[in-house]
């Protein structure tokens, strides 16, 4: 059996959901539609054809995942809260079923001693609010923030850690500006400006949190190691375009106050007045997302955009191929560059990290998922070797605690320490999931 490893002190444990890809009862209770409603109805966008619905049905079985979580000896789970079930339009006062559901997922995890550790934004966008623009319109920052006191109303006597925005990058760069993930647009570089307005909602959101008694807010960037195909100048070039548009363009102006330099992209973002003020008040954590590196090089004459991204070459892959390669020590890099870059960053999370490997439909008995623990324990001491070089983690995240609707991938790819039969919704746990309990006792020795 496979050890564990083992980090140089202790942190906290989680795993992750998302309200989209498990909950199902699309239109229970009075829930409204989201981008993602549109996305899967429209064919040819989801890779199976299939939907949301039921998956694991966590609307119905919330029970059942919060004894997974309690199994497992979580200190947190991370889920997210589905706007569309709070306010079904994206604005006006808050559905009563919709909170009731969230606020018994919030009782049920207190009594099993898991801390809840909700997700306020997690890409179900409001139909009607993307049709007034979306991320686009400024006008969203002033909904959110509306929606955030709701739920924040409803939930802030027992919940005091919140992220608030998650993944604000894929948002923008594979939400807007390529259109491969829900609203579907194609702006290209036209489409950063939705950036300022996350970056601007997880600023407003933060400051009503804390107002209603939140002791650790903070955001779920998506961030990436680059690296260099060729040692040139001009594939360096590329990873520092790269990485201003897929990292710093989210991290810089929480972590320093302002935005990077675009190198060859003129864009200007429609910062007002004290915006930079308030997306920079002081997190209480900054949470990475992180899955793997992505190796650039330098464009061909022809190609407007300042990079080409390329397969890792050598590197293993998850079931998504070469678009993800497995290089732990990329997340190591990843973190110690941040602490370099960052003079006054915060303790950080690890708020996802997980791999999706082929898996049947249905479970006989536990699925061996040893890829998916090599992985995990590969990046489990990646972090503890950033932490000893002096990086301050003070949380790790697997995504995911269940298999799940993977967006535009829909059941083909399976991320969960926890196998579902989506025909029955019946949950199994994994090896992995078994070795991740272990993990976590072994940590707290």
């Amino acid at each position: 059996m496979q050890g564990v490893p083992v980090l140089p002190r202790h942190i906290r444990w989680s795993a992750a959901t998302a309200a989209f890809q498990v909950e199902g009862a699309r239109t229970a209770d009075g829930r409204g539609r989201s981008v993602w409603d549109t996305w899967v109805e429209t064919p040819g966008k989801v890779v199976d054809g299939s939907t949301a619905e039921p998956g694991p049905d966590s609307y119905h079985r919330w029970a059942d995942d919060v004894a997974l979580a309690a199994g497992l000896g979580l200190d947190r789970y991370r889920f997210s809260i589905s706007w569309t079930r709070v306010q079904p339009d994206g604005s006006g006062p808050g559905s009563a079923a919709g909170l009731d559901y969230y606020s018994r997922l919030v009782d049920d995890l207190l009594t099993a001693d898991v801390t809840p550790f909700p997700t306020l934004y997690h890409w179900d966008l409001p139909i009607a609010l993307h049709e007034a623009g979306g991320w686009t319109a400024r006008d969203i920052v002033g909904r959110f923030t509306d929606y955030t006191e709701l739920v924040a109303q409803r939930l802030g006597d027992r919940v005091e850690n919140w992220y608030t925005v998650n993944e604000p990058a894929m948002t923008t760069l594979e939400g807007y500006a390529i259109g491969a993930l829900a609203p579907g647009e194609f702006l290209l570089f036209d489409a950063l400006p939705t950036a300022h307005h996350q970056l601007l909602a997880h600023g407003h959101a933060a400051r009503v949190l804390r107002e209603y008694g939140a002791l650790a807010v903070g955001v779920a960037n998506n961030h990436t190691h680059v690296l260099s195909l060729h040692d040139s100048a001009e594939d360096a070039s590329a990873a520092a375009a790269y990485d201003a548009i897929h990292n710093r363009l989210f991290a810089d102006p929480i972590l320093t106050g302002a935005y990077p330099e675009l190198p060859g992209i003129d864009i200007t973002m429609p910062i007002v007045d004290d915006d930079l003020d308030v997306i920079s008040t002081p997190p209480d954590f900054y949470a990475i997302n992180f899955y793997n590196p992505t190796t650039v090089t330098a464009p061909g004459p022809d190609n407007p955009i300042p990079f080409e991204i390329v397969p890792t070459p050598g590197a293993p892959v998850t079931g998504f191929g070469e678009e993800w390669p497995i290089v732990p020590r990329a997340l190591r890099d990843l973190l110690i560059d941040f602490s370099r870059r960052y003079p006054n960053l915060p303790p950080l999370i690890i708020s996802e990290n997980g791999a999706s490997f082929p898996e049947p439909d249905t479970a006989d008995g536990m699925i061996d998922d040893a890829d998916r623990i090599d992985y995990l324990d590969g990046h489990i001491r990646a972090v503890g070797d950033a932490m000893r070089a002096g990086v301050r983690v003070d949380e790790y995240t697997v995504w995911s605690l269940l298999d799940n609707f993977e967006w535009a991938d829909g059941y083909t790819q399976r991320f969960g320490l926890t196998h579902v039969d989506f025909a029955t919704g019946r949950r199994t746990p994994k090896a992995s999931y078994d070795w991740y309990r272990r993990a976590i006792a072994k940590n707290r020795e």
